[in-house]
């Protein structure tokens, strides 16, 4: 497999869907999934019935995962979403942005 394209604690831009055009960090990453999870892009609201441990119920906001495929890592340089290369630079694979040439790994 080698190295991911994206990380958690990636700054992303999501590409299709109800968030298009948000960006976010990468909470969580889901390889086995192939999912991402993103800090505040697509909530869903789930109802939950009173529990022992909530008795209260309510209703939960949280981040669904989403497709991978749905996110583009954000260029470090003016945060546009950007296809990503891996190159070895003095001997380290490093995360490449393809738009800009900058690398994302510092």
């Amino acid at each position: 497999m080698g190295m991911a394209k994206i990380k958690k604690g990636d700054n992303v831009v999501v590409l299709s869907g109800k968030d298009k055009g948000k960006t976010g960090t990468v909470a969580k990453v889901l390889p086995k999934d192939g999912k991402v999870v993103v800090e505040g892009v697509n909530m869903i609201a789930r109802h939950r019935k009173p529990s022992q441990a909530n008795p209260q119920g309510g209703i939960d906001r949280y981040e669904a995962p989403m497709n991978i495929a749905k996110v583009a890592v954000a260029d470090p340089k003016d945060g546009a979403p950007t296809r990503v290369r891996i190159e070895e630079r003095d001997g380290k694979k490093v995360r490449v942005a393809v738009k800009s040439g900058e690398t994302i790994d510092g």
